[in-house]
């Protein structure tokens, strides 16, 4: 009996040193790549400028339009419908100017959604050569660290002890500095681990001024 509960003990600590070893060989960083995008980008600028543009030229015009049309559609439906009472008018003509103003009635309703599905693509397109940029140097960091595992900023809980990608990716893009909304996540990995590093660079905004949060 005194065997097998030695065996049993000699298994289990086993088990557990294996988990342990495990764990600490496991690499996790924190990383989002829109924020890495939005933020740490500095062409991003030239991108938010032309959606602003966008929504200005393109979006406002195109509501613009579409109550204009709706106003006309409904002074013509008013109008035809004391016609076709009168019998003065073909109601095929009544039912097809219905049809139109309850489509420009549906765009202004959804207008909301439909802009910002609007918004949404165009900001994909404008801002496709970044994505593509960040996505390569996220590879590459990962490939050359061997991360197991990535969180978001919004799993990671301030303290953890976990590595912020965004420096090391900010490195591999060759970026000068990070805003201090990606620094909050933690200091360089690379950095050496004594009690004198130098904090890494930000480029935040002078006092006073508003920063973007992610």
């Amino acid at each position: 009996m005194k065997k097998v509960f030695f065996s049993v003990f000699v298994l289990t600590a086993v088990l557990f040193t294996e988990e342990t070893v495990q764990a600490q060989q496991m690499k996790i960083g924190v990383f989002d790549i829109d924020a890495m995008v939005t933020y740490g980008m500095p062409e991003y600028h030239n991108v938010d400028s032309l959606l602003q543009i966008y929504q200005k030229d393109s979006l406002t015009a195109e509501y613009n339009v579409y109550m204009s049309e709706y106003q006309r559609l409904d002074s013509t439906y008013k109008a035809d419908s004391a016609l076709v009472a009168q019998g003065k008018k073909s109601k095929t003509l009544l039912d097809y100017t219905t049809t139109q103003r309850q489509k420009m009635a549906m765009n202004i309703a959804y207008w909301q959604q439909i802009s910002q599905s609007k918004y949404d693509n165009k900001r994909g397109q404008l801002a496709q050569p970044l994505y593509e940029k960040v996505a390569n140097a996220y590879k590459k960091v990962i490939d050359t660290k061997k991360y197991t595992l990535i969180l978001k900023p919004q799993a990671y809980e301030v303290g953890s002890s976990v590595d912020n990608m965004f420096i090391s990716v900010a490195k591999e893009l060759k970026l000068a500095s990070l805003p201090q909304e990606l620094l909050q996540f933690g200091g360089d990995p690379d950095a050496p681990k004594t009690g004198n590093a130098v904090p890494p660079k930000t480029n935040n905004p002078p006092a006073g001024g508003a920063a973007k949060k992610p």
